[in-house]
C-alpha cells in the first residue's frame, strides 16, 4: 500500500495509471494532511521561496 499526499506529480494520470497497472494500492489521504504542522507548512514554504531566489530563470523562459 502507497502513501502520498495527493501533489500533483503524484496523482498526475501517468503515475495513478502505473499504480493501478503495478497493483498498488493507495491510502487515501488529505493533500493538507494534520500531520504537517502549520509550522512545517511555513518552512516549507519558506524554504521553496529562498531556492527560488537562488535560481536562475532559463533564457528561452523569459
Amino acid at each position: 500500500m502507497l502513501q502520498h499526499d495527493n501533489a500533483r506529480p503524484h496523482v498526475a494520470r501517468i503515475c495513478t495509471q502505473f499504480l493501478e497497472a503495478e497493483n498498488i494500492p493507495v491510502l487515501a489521504w488529505p493533500a493538507y494532511s494534520p500531520d504537517m504542522s502549520p509550522t512545517e507548512h511555513h518552512v516549507w514554504d519558506a524554504l521553496d521561496r529562498r531556492i527560488r531566489q537562488c535560481v536562475p530563470v532559463p533564457a528561452n523562459i523569459q
